[in-house]
């Protein structure tokens, strides 16, 4: 007679085509992930800086919400992995409806916080009444796009735990070209429509988005229908399971809510370098992190992986069998993104002709350390996805908080603001933050209790 554990242990241990196969649909989506502002501000750029200064500040304030949501759903991703694996329906039912409740609630907040004190905050931080309206105009109307996400978000990190990244991206290819063609109809007016402007973008948007969403809600009914007829709830009753749901996710969305303050406060401290310091941190920060998704997303889908191993309760030599082979070939994708770092930094006249000699040259600079920066990274990014796989989420929200604000703040801090060194040199607290968690990320791997995790518990 074989048990559960001898039929898991029956099949193959995933290679690192299974991850490829994860991996390369995730990154795409996490590049159009920021598609939606970055199209819109395309499209308004031809309004003016008033109407783009009014959608950048609507932007900024929505986007809070929208990052609240995105760091609650990468949560998701991972419980559902967990539960995948177990191949129990019960379980997968309970993951998707507590996730979507905690995203719907999040989001129906957001949008009565920012009903309640958006157009105030809007008019005292806005340079002008003029540009002050327009911006309320575009966040009123963006607020669908908040509840899109709350939806579509969801369901996308749902599919991923699942296995079927492919659905999401999918998703986004049908949103994109429907974005931009509803966007420009709407904010010039074409075919007889009336032309409204900024608002107009938003409008696009949140048609775009809700198309998404709606896709996504057919896709679910038609791979996973089933699941609304599995009797009960995983932890007793919904209340219980969407508590342990919580108490899952509320670590790993505090620790990328953490990652986005810090880079934000960062960035507020970089503008008082000199002008030509400032602009090449400011240009070389999205390509860090455009470029760092092809790592991170890696990453992450070893992470669901493991989730899914340790749901299966596959036996420790398999599990060190799949992460011996994914951390290998995670080095090969660091060494990607470290060539990708070479070509924008040594190639600043190419990509950016208008910028000043010096300003070039502080980018050249930054080479040295951007072709080193992705491996310690790389190598930290997969132990912490494997211990958040295993539900050790609180331990690893505490090596990213406290590596970013005992260290890399006061230290980006005091480089900048009191010692003036080099730009080079502050660019580097990146990678010297990433060294400071390498021992506590990877004792805490090798110790080896994360193989023995009951995620079903």
């Amino acid at each position: 007679m074989t048990t559960a554990d001898d039929n898991a242990s029956a099949k193959p241990v995933p290679g690192a085509g299974d991850v490829v196969a994860l991996a390369w649909p995730m990154t795409l989506k996490a590049v159009f992930l920021h598609g939606t502002v970055v199209i819109d501000g395309w499209l308004v750029a031809s309004l003016g800086e008033g109407s783009l200064a009014a959608m950048g500040l609507a932007a900024a304030i929505g986007g809070f919400v929208s990052g609240v949501l995105f760091a609650f759903s990468n949560a998701l991703q991972l419980r559902t992995a967990q539960a995948y694996g177990s191949k129990d329906p019960v379980f997968l039912k309970s993951v998707l409806a507590s996730g979507l409740t905690v995203g719907l609630t999040i989001g129906v907040i957001g949008v009565l916080a920012i009903l309640t004190l958006g157009e105030a905050l809007i008019s005292m931080m806005a340079p002008s009444p003029t540009v002050a309206a327009q911006a309320w105009a575009y966040l009123s109307i963006f607020l669908i796009v908040i509840m899109a996400e709350a939806i579509g978000q969801n369901l996308a990190s749902y599919f991923n735990g699942c296995g079927q990244a492919k659905l999401p991206l999918y998703g986004y290819c049908l949103s994109i070209p429907i974005n931009i063609l509803a966007s420009v109809v709407l904010i010039h007016g074409l075919w007889g429509v009336p032309a409204f402007g900024v608002a107009g973008a938003a409008m696009g948007s949140a048609f775009a988005l809700t198309v998404q969403a709606l896709y996504l809600i057919v896709q679910l009914r038609r791979t996973d229908g089933h699941l609304r007829h599995a009797e009960g709830w995983h932890n007793a009753t919904f209340a219980q399971t969407l508590r342990r749901h919580f108490v899952f996710a509320w670590p790993i969305a505090v620790t990328f809510a953490s990652a986005n303050f810090a880079s934000r406060v960062c960035m507020l401290i970089y503008a008082q370098m000199s002008l030509a310091a400032f602009a090449a941190m400011t240009l070389i920060m999205p390509w860090v992190m455009v470029a760092g998704t092809i790592g991170m997303q890696w990453a992450q889908a070893t992470g669901i992986i493991v989730a899914q191993l340790l749901g299966e309760r596959r036996n420790e030599s398999e599990l060190d069998q799949f992460l011996r082979t994914a951390w290998r070939m995670a080095f090969v994708a660091a060494g990607i993104v470290a060539l990708l770092y070479a070509v924008i930094c040594l190639l600043p006249g190419v990509l950016y002709p208008a910028l000043s000699p010096e300003t070039r040259t502080i980018l050249m600079s930054f080479v040295i350390v951007l072709l080193v920066l992705p491996f310690p990274k790389q190598s930290n990014a997969i132990c912490g996805n494997t211990l958040r796989a295993s539900g050790d989420t609180i331990y690893v929200m505490h090596v990213f908080v406290w590596s970013q604000w005992l260290f890399r703040v006061p230290a980006t801090a005091v480089a900048v603001l009191y010692l003036e060194i080099p730009p080079v040199w502050v660019l580097s607290l990146m990678f010297w933050e990433e060294i400071i968690k390498f021992p506590a990320f990877h004792r805490r791997l090798w110790h080896g209790a994360w193989k023995r995790a009951d995620v079903a518990a």
